[in-house]
Protein backbone atom coordinates (compact mmCIF):
# COMPACT_ATOMS: atom_id res chain seq x y z
CA UNK A 1 0.00 0.00 0.00
CA UNK A 2 1.56 3.35 -1.25
CA UNK A 3 0.98 6.62 1.15
CA UNK A 4 2.52 9.21 -1.34
CA UNK A 5 1.16 10.97 -4.29
CA UNK A 6 3.00 9.86 -7.61
CA UNK A 7 6.04 11.77 -8.70
CA UNK A 8 3.72 14.18 -11.52
CA UNK A 9 1.14 15.28 -8.91
CA UNK A 10 3.88 16.62 -6.48
CA UNK A 11 5.44 17.78 -9.56
CA UNK A 12 1.83 19.69 -10.24
CA UNK A 13 1.32 20.71 -6.35
CA UNK A 14 4.81 22.31 -6.41
CA UNK A 15 3.81 24.59 -9.68
CA UNK A 16 0.68 25.61 -8.49
CA UNK A 17 1.60 26.30 -4.75
CA UNK A 18 4.38 28.57 -6.61
CA UNK A 19 1.62 30.23 -8.31
CA UNK A 20 -0.58 30.63 -5.72
CA UNK A 21 2.31 32.57 -3.79
CA UNK A 22 3.08 35.02 -6.86
CA UNK A 23 -0.20 35.49 -8.38
CA UNK A 24 -3.21 34.93 -6.00
CA UNK A 25 -1.41 35.86 -2.61
CA UNK A 26 -0.53 39.92 -3.76
CA UNK A 27 -4.30 40.05 -4.69
CA UNK A 28 -5.64 39.33 -1.24
CA UNK A 29 -5.71 42.93 -0.09
CA UNK A 30 -8.12 44.15 -2.99
CA UNK A 31 -10.04 41.05 -2.31
CA UNK A 32 -10.32 41.97 1.20
CA UNK A 33 -11.28 45.49 0.50
CA UNK A 34 -13.81 44.76 -2.64
CA UNK A 35 -15.81 42.29 -0.07
CA UNK A 36 -16.06 44.43 3.12
CA UNK A 37 -17.06 47.74 0.86
CA UNK A 38 -19.45 46.17 -1.85
CA UNK A 39 -22.29 46.38 0.58
CA UNK A 40 -25.80 44.97 -0.61
CA UNK A 41 -24.59 45.13 -4.59
CA UNK A 42 -23.08 41.84 -6.32
CA UNK A 43 -19.54 43.39 -6.95
CA UNK A 44 -17.26 40.25 -7.46
CA UNK A 45 -14.46 40.08 -4.91
CA UNK A 46 -12.19 39.61 -7.63
CA UNK A 47 -12.10 41.78 -10.80
CA UNK A 48 -13.12 40.00 -14.06
CA UNK A 49 -9.98 41.71 -15.73
CA UNK A 50 -8.00 40.17 -13.03
CA UNK A 51 -10.01 37.07 -13.37
CA UNK A 52 -9.15 37.11 -17.22
CA UNK A 53 -5.29 37.67 -16.46
CA UNK A 54 -5.71 34.52 -14.60
CA UNK A 55 -7.17 32.27 -16.64
CA UNK A 56 -4.33 33.15 -19.73
CA UNK A 57 -1.43 32.28 -16.89
CA UNK A 58 -3.20 28.94 -15.63
CA UNK A 59 -3.87 28.16 -19.40
CA UNK A 60 -0.38 28.55 -20.17
CA UNK A 61 0.80 26.34 -17.08
CA UNK A 62 -1.39 23.58 -18.68
CA UNK A 63 -3.74 23.69 -15.66
CA UNK A 64 -7.24 23.41 -17.31
CA UNK A 65 -9.40 20.68 -17.65
CA UNK A 66 -7.47 18.52 -15.77
CA UNK A 67 -10.08 15.73 -14.87
CA UNK A 68 -11.75 15.87 -17.92
CA UNK A 69 -11.51 12.87 -19.98
CA UNK A 70 -9.32 12.71 -22.80
CA UNK A 71 -11.93 12.01 -25.56
CA UNK A 72 -13.97 15.30 -24.39
CA UNK A 73 -10.55 17.61 -25.28
CA UNK A 74 -8.96 17.40 -21.18
CA UNK A 75 -5.93 16.06 -19.88
CA UNK A 76 -7.51 12.73 -18.19
CA UNK A 77 -5.72 13.20 -14.81
CA UNK A 78 -8.64 12.29 -12.56
CA UNK A 79 -9.79 13.65 -9.59
CA UNK A 80 -6.74 13.29 -7.62
CA UNK A 81 -4.74 16.13 -9.63
CA UNK A 82 -8.02 18.27 -9.24
CA UNK A 83 -7.83 17.67 -5.84
CA UNK A 84 -4.45 18.56 -5.38
CA UNK A 85 -4.92 21.68 -7.78
CA UNK A 86 -7.79 22.86 -5.78
CA UNK A 87 -6.12 22.43 -2.21
CA UNK A 88 -3.06 24.58 -3.19
CA UNK A 89 -5.07 27.13 -5.04
CA UNK A 90 -7.21 27.29 -1.36
CA UNK A 91 -4.18 28.22 0.25
CA UNK A 92 -5.24 31.55 -0.86
CA UNK A 93 -8.23 33.59 -0.77
CA UNK A 94 -8.50 34.92 -3.64
CA UNK A 95 -12.09 33.18 -5.04
CA UNK A 96 -9.91 31.93 -8.32
CA UNK A 97 -11.42 28.55 -9.97
CA UNK A 98 -9.80 26.35 -12.91
CA UNK A 99 -12.30 25.38 -15.71
CA UNK A 100 -14.22 23.35 -15.92
CA UNK A 101 -16.32 23.24 -12.67
CA UNK A 102 -15.74 19.60 -11.73
CA UNK A 103 -19.50 18.88 -10.25
CA UNK A 104 -21.29 19.68 -13.08
CA UNK A 105 -18.84 18.14 -15.87
CA UNK A 106 -19.29 14.68 -13.56
CA UNK A 107 -23.52 15.11 -14.16
CA UNK A 108 -22.89 16.20 -17.96
CA UNK A 109 -20.91 13.12 -18.76
CA UNK A 110 -22.80 11.21 -17.64
CA UNK A 111 -26.40 12.47 -18.93
CA UNK A 112 -25.64 14.57 -22.66
CA UNK A 113 -26.63 13.56 -25.63
CA UNK A 114 -24.53 14.12 -28.87
CA UNK A 115 -26.36 16.86 -30.09
CA UNK A 116 -25.76 18.37 -26.49
CA UNK A 117 -22.07 17.51 -26.78
CA UNK A 118 -21.36 19.91 -29.09
CA UNK A 119 -23.77 22.52 -27.70
CA UNK A 120 -22.91 22.60 -24.32
CA UNK A 121 -20.24 19.63 -22.84
CA UNK A 122 -17.23 20.57 -25.58
CA UNK A 123 -17.17 24.28 -24.26
CA UNK A 124 -18.10 23.16 -21.37
CA UNK A 125 -14.88 20.63 -21.03
CA UNK A 126 -12.76 23.49 -23.00
CA UNK A 127 -13.38 26.24 -20.19
CA UNK A 128 -15.52 28.04 -22.77
CA UNK A 129 -18.87 28.61 -21.48
CA UNK A 130 -19.69 28.44 -17.49
CA UNK A 131 -22.60 26.61 -15.90
CA UNK A 132 -24.59 26.72 -12.75
CA UNK A 133 -26.73 24.28 -11.34
CA UNK A 134 -30.45 25.77 -10.36
CA UNK A 135 -31.96 23.34 -7.69
CA UNK A 136 -32.52 24.93 -4.09
CA UNK A 137 -35.90 26.70 -3.31
CA UNK A 138 -37.41 28.19 -0.69
CA UNK A 139 -38.74 25.23 0.67
CA UNK A 140 -36.34 22.88 -0.70
CA UNK A 141 -32.52 22.60 0.52
CA UNK A 142 -30.60 19.91 2.06
CA UNK A 143 -33.81 18.05 1.05
CA UNK A 144 -33.53 17.91 -3.09
CA UNK A 145 -36.55 15.46 -3.03
CA UNK A 146 -38.64 18.77 -1.81
CA UNK A 147 -38.18 20.44 -4.84
CA UNK A 148 -41.32 22.13 -6.16
CA UNK A 149 -40.86 23.41 -9.70
CA UNK A 150 -43.21 22.30 -12.06
CA UNK A 151 -41.96 20.73 -15.81
CA UNK A 152 -45.18 19.99 -18.01
CA UNK A 153 -45.01 18.50 -21.45
CA UNK A 154 -47.39 20.47 -23.34
CA UNK A 155 -48.00 20.45 -26.67
CA UNK A 156 -44.47 18.72 -27.28
CA UNK A 157 -42.72 21.57 -25.13
CA UNK A 158 -41.52 21.47 -21.73
CA UNK A 159 -42.63 24.67 -19.14
CA UNK A 160 -41.29 25.14 -16.27
CA UNK A 161 -42.72 27.52 -13.75
CA UNK A 162 -41.35 28.47 -10.20
CA UNK A 163 -38.42 30.04 -8.57
CA UNK A 164 -35.35 28.97 -7.25
CA UNK A 165 -32.76 30.56 -4.57
CA UNK A 166 -29.17 30.65 -3.18
CA UNK A 167 -28.12 29.75 -7.31
CA UNK A 168 -24.79 30.45 -7.44
CA UNK A 169 -23.15 31.99 -10.33
CA UNK A 170 -25.71 33.51 -11.58
CA UNK A 171 -25.29 36.47 -14.06
CA UNK A 172 -21.75 34.47 -14.64
CA UNK A 173 -23.51 31.27 -16.09
CA UNK A 174 -23.86 30.64 -19.81
CA UNK A 175 -26.31 28.03 -18.66
CA UNK A 176 -28.25 26.37 -16.02
CA UNK A 177 -28.85 23.10 -14.95
CA UNK A 178 -32.06 23.01 -13.68
CA UNK A 179 -33.72 20.44 -11.84
CA UNK A 180 -37.49 20.34 -11.78
CA UNK A 181 -40.50 18.06 -10.54
CA UNK A 182 -42.06 16.28 -13.76
CA UNK A 183 -44.19 13.22 -12.08
CA UNK A 184 -45.10 14.78 -8.08
CA UNK A 185 -46.43 11.06 -7.48
CA UNK A 186 -43.01 9.69 -8.38
CA UNK A 187 -40.82 12.29 -6.60
CA UNK A 188 -37.33 11.34 -6.47
CA UNK A 189 -37.85 7.85 -7.48
CA UNK A 190 -39.03 8.78 -11.04
CA UNK A 191 -40.27 12.38 -11.38
CA UNK A 192 -36.91 14.25 -11.06
CA UNK A 193 -36.00 15.94 -14.63
CA UNK A 194 -32.77 18.00 -15.57
CA UNK A 195 -33.27 20.88 -18.08
CA UNK A 196 -30.37 23.00 -19.78
CA UNK A 197 -31.51 26.30 -20.27
CA UNK A 198 -29.54 29.24 -21.57
CA UNK A 199 -29.17 32.38 -20.10
CA UNK A 200 -31.43 34.97 -21.27
CA UNK A 201 -33.88 32.62 -22.18
CA UNK A 202 -37.71 33.74 -22.43
CA UNK A 203 -38.99 32.83 -19.34
CA UNK A 204 -36.20 32.54 -17.11
CA UNK A 205 -35.28 35.53 -15.20
CA UNK A 206 -32.77 36.46 -12.19
CA UNK A 207 -34.62 38.78 -9.77
CA UNK A 208 -32.12 39.63 -6.94
CA UNK A 209 -28.93 39.03 -5.58
CA UNK A 210 -29.05 37.82 -2.02
CA UNK A 211 -26.03 39.22 -0.05
CA UNK A 212 -24.69 35.99 3.01
CA UNK A 213 -21.84 36.12 5.30
CA UNK A 214 -18.48 36.21 3.25
CA UNK A 215 -17.89 36.65 -0.26
CA UNK A 216 -20.54 34.32 -1.49
CA UNK A 217 -23.04 35.59 -3.61
CA UNK A 218 -26.34 33.56 -4.31
CA UNK A 219 -29.14 34.42 -6.85
CA UNK A 220 -32.82 34.19 -7.07
CA UNK A 221 -34.26 33.12 -10.17
CA UNK A 222 -37.82 32.91 -11.40
CA UNK A 223 -39.75 30.86 -14.39
CA UNK A 224 -42.40 32.02 -15.94
CA UNK A 225 -44.23 29.07 -18.34
CA UNK A 226 -40.19 29.07 -19.43
CA UNK A 227 -40.84 26.94 -22.68
CA UNK A 228 -38.18 24.45 -23.25
CA UNK A 229 -37.77 21.86 -26.50
CA UNK A 230 -37.21 18.40 -25.76
CA UNK A 231 -33.57 18.19 -26.89
CA UNK A 232 -33.28 20.47 -23.67
CA UNK A 233 -33.44 18.28 -21.31
CA UNK A 234 -30.45 16.44 -19.43
CA UNK A 235 -30.75 12.91 -19.75
CA UNK A 236 -33.94 10.73 -19.10
CA UNK A 237 -36.88 12.36 -18.37
CA UNK A 238 -37.73 11.31 -14.72
CA UNK A 239 -34.14 9.99 -13.53
CA UNK A 240 -32.39 12.82 -12.72
CA UNK A 241 -31.85 12.27 -8.61
CA UNK A 242 -28.87 10.17 -9.33
CA UNK A 243 -26.67 12.00 -11.24
CA UNK A 244 -27.44 14.74 -8.74
CA UNK A 245 -26.67 12.93 -5.96
CA UNK A 246 -23.67 11.95 -7.63
CA UNK A 247 -22.70 15.41 -8.60
CA UNK A 248 -23.11 16.61 -5.05
CA UNK A 249 -20.25 14.19 -4.35
CA UNK A 250 -17.82 15.45 -6.45
CA UNK A 251 -17.99 19.17 -4.67
CA UNK A 252 -18.03 17.41 -1.66
CA UNK A 253 -14.48 16.19 -2.05
CA UNK A 254 -13.54 20.02 -3.10
CA UNK A 255 -14.74 21.66 -0.65
CA UNK A 256 -12.47 19.01 2.09
CA UNK A 257 -9.85 20.20 -0.39
CA UNK A 258 -10.22 24.11 -0.37
CA UNK A 259 -10.79 23.48 4.01
CA UNK A 260 -7.42 21.20 3.77
CA UNK A 261 -5.39 24.63 1.51
CA UNK A 262 -7.22 27.04 4.30
CA UNK A 263 -5.88 24.76 7.27
CA UNK A 264 -2.38 24.69 5.56
CA UNK A 265 -2.28 28.48 5.03
CA UNK A 266 -3.70 29.34 8.87
CA UNK A 267 -1.48 26.62 10.70
CA UNK A 268 1.42 28.85 8.56
CA UNK A 269 0.77 31.98 9.78
CA UNK A 270 0.18 30.61 13.80
CA UNK A 271 3.54 29.16 13.38
CA UNK A 272 5.32 32.36 11.80
CA UNK A 273 3.68 34.10 14.69
CA UNK A 274 4.13 31.57 17.40
CA UNK A 275 7.85 32.04 17.00
CA UNK A 276 7.80 35.92 16.58
CA UNK A 277 5.76 37.12 19.48
CA UNK A 278 6.40 37.39 23.16
CA UNK A 279 3.83 37.71 26.32
CA UNK A 280 5.38 38.16 29.00
CA UNK A 281 9.11 37.67 27.81
CA UNK A 282 8.19 34.73 26.69
CA UNK A 283 7.64 33.11 22.73
CA UNK A 284 4.15 31.98 22.14
CA UNK A 285 5.85 28.69 21.25
CA UNK A 286 7.25 28.35 24.51
CA UNK A 287 3.32 28.22 25.52
CA UNK A 288 2.02 24.84 26.37
CA UNK A 289 -1.88 26.18 24.96
CA UNK A 290 -0.13 27.35 21.97
CA UNK A 291 1.72 24.36 21.62
CA UNK A 292 -1.13 22.28 21.16
CA UNK A 293 -3.48 24.44 18.98
CA UNK A 294 -0.78 24.15 16.55
CA UNK A 295 -0.64 20.48 17.25
CA UNK A 296 -4.37 19.35 17.14
CA UNK A 297 -4.31 21.43 13.96
CA UNK A 298 -1.68 19.61 12.51
CA UNK A 299 -2.84 16.52 13.98
CA UNK A 300 -6.48 17.10 12.08
CA UNK A 301 -5.01 18.71 8.55
CA UNK A 302 -3.01 15.61 8.36
CA UNK A 303 -5.91 13.46 9.03
CA UNK A 304 -8.50 15.06 6.39
CA UNK A 305 -5.65 15.12 3.85
CA UNK A 306 -5.53 11.13 4.34
CA UNK A 307 -9.56 11.07 3.98
CA UNK A 308 -9.67 13.08 1.23
CA UNK A 309 -6.97 11.78 -0.99
CA UNK A 310 -7.97 8.16 -0.37
CA UNK A 311 -11.99 9.10 -1.42
CA UNK A 312 -10.40 11.07 -4.46
CA UNK A 313 -7.89 7.76 -5.40
CA UNK A 314 -11.59 5.48 -5.26
CA UNK A 315 -13.24 7.78 -7.19
CA UNK A 316 -10.46 7.47 -9.91
CA UNK A 317 -10.68 3.75 -10.00
CA UNK A 318 -14.26 3.50 -9.51
CA UNK A 319 -14.25 1.53 -6.51
CA UNK A 320 -18.25 1.65 -5.70
CA UNK A 321 -20.04 3.90 -4.03
CA UNK A 322 -18.77 7.24 -2.09
CA UNK A 323 -21.42 8.28 -0.33
CA UNK A 324 -20.29 7.29 3.43
CA UNK A 325 -16.68 8.95 2.38
CA UNK A 326 -18.09 12.26 1.45
CA UNK A 327 -20.85 12.56 3.92
CA UNK A 328 -17.44 11.58 6.62
CA UNK A 329 -15.11 14.34 4.69
CA UNK A 330 -18.33 17.02 4.62
CA UNK A 331 -18.37 17.10 8.31
CA UNK A 332 -14.54 16.04 9.07
CA UNK A 333 -13.29 19.05 6.99
CA UNK A 334 -15.71 21.70 7.73
CA UNK A 335 -15.37 20.99 11.29
CA UNK A 336 -10.91 20.55 11.03
CA UNK A 337 -11.29 24.45 9.44
CA UNK A 338 -13.50 25.97 11.78
CA UNK A 339 -11.36 24.79 15.14
CA UNK A 340 -8.52 25.77 13.01
CA UNK A 341 -9.26 28.95 11.97
CA UNK A 342 -10.67 29.97 15.81
CA UNK A 343 -7.28 28.95 17.13
CA UNK A 344 -5.58 30.91 14.31
CA UNK A 345 -7.45 33.95 15.78
CA UNK A 346 -6.59 33.28 19.07
CA UNK A 347 -2.90 32.67 18.20
CA UNK A 348 -3.37 36.32 16.48
CA UNK A 349 -4.81 38.05 19.37
CA UNK A 350 -6.79 41.55 17.99
CA UNK A 351 -4.60 41.34 14.53
CA UNK A 352 -6.57 37.86 13.89
CA UNK A 353 -9.60 39.89 14.44
CA UNK A 354 -8.26 42.83 11.63
CA UNK A 355 -8.53 42.68 7.47
CA UNK A 356 -5.28 43.22 7.72
CA UNK A 357 -4.65 39.21 7.61
CA UNK A 358 -6.76 36.94 5.88
CA UNK A 359 -8.27 35.04 9.18
CA UNK A 360 -11.03 36.01 9.42
CA UNK A 361 -11.85 36.36 6.40
CA UNK A 362 -11.54 32.14 6.55
CA UNK A 363 -13.17 32.25 9.43
CA UNK A 364 -16.19 33.30 7.95
CA UNK A 365 -16.11 31.88 4.58
CA UNK A 366 -16.10 28.31 6.64
CA UNK A 367 -19.57 28.97 8.33
CA UNK A 368 -20.56 28.52 4.58
CA UNK A 369 -18.94 25.41 3.96
CA UNK A 370 -20.94 23.34 7.06
CA UNK A 371 -23.84 24.56 5.04
CA UNK A 372 -23.72 24.25 1.34
CA UNK A 373 -23.65 20.76 -0.25
CA UNK A 374 -25.55 19.40 2.80
CA UNK A 375 -25.25 20.65 6.79
CA UNK A 376 -23.24 18.95 8.94
CA UNK A 377 -26.24 17.65 11.07
CA UNK A 378 -27.75 16.10 7.60
CA UNK A 379 -24.61 13.98 6.99
CA UNK A 380 -24.15 13.10 10.40
CA UNK A 381 -27.73 11.32 9.90
CA UNK A 382 -27.32 10.09 6.44
CA UNK A 383 -23.67 8.07 7.33
CA UNK A 384 -25.47 6.91 10.40
CA UNK A 385 -28.18 5.50 8.28
CA UNK A 386 -25.99 4.15 5.64
CA UNK A 387 -23.73 2.36 8.41
CA UNK A 388 -26.76 0.97 10.78
CA UNK A 389 -28.15 -0.58 7.53
CA UNK A 390 -24.98 -2.36 6.76
CA UNK A 391 -25.16 -4.05 10.53
CA UNK A 392 -21.13 -3.45 10.69
CA UNK A 393 -18.34 -0.93 11.42
CA UNK A 394 -17.01 0.92 8.31
CA UNK A 395 -14.53 -1.25 6.61
CA UNK A 396 -12.56 1.51 4.47
CA UNK A 397 -10.57 -1.49 2.79
CA UNK A 398 -13.71 -4.10 2.35
CA UNK A 399 -12.02 -6.84 4.03
CA UNK A 400 -15.01 -7.51 6.26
Amino acid sequence: MGFTLPEEYMQLKKMVRKFTEKELFPLENMVIEREASRGFTDLSVLPPEEEIKLMEKTKELGLWGLDVPEEYGGQGLGAMAKIVVSEELRRSIVPFFLPPDSPNLDFMIACCTEEQHEKYLFPYARGEKRSALAMTEPGAGSDAAGIQMRADLKNGKWVLNGSKSFISFGPKADFFIVMAVNDKEKGKKGGFTAFLVDKGHPGMQIVRNVNTIGEMLAYEMVFDDCELDPSQVLGEVGQAFIPLSNRFGVRRLEIAAWCCGYADRLIGLMIEQANLRKTFGKLLADRQAVQWWIADSTTELHATRLMLYNAAWKMDNGLGDLRKETSMLKIYATEMLSKVADRAIQVHGGMGLTKEMPIEYIYRLVRIFRIVEGPTEIHRWLLAREVLKDQKPYDNFGVF
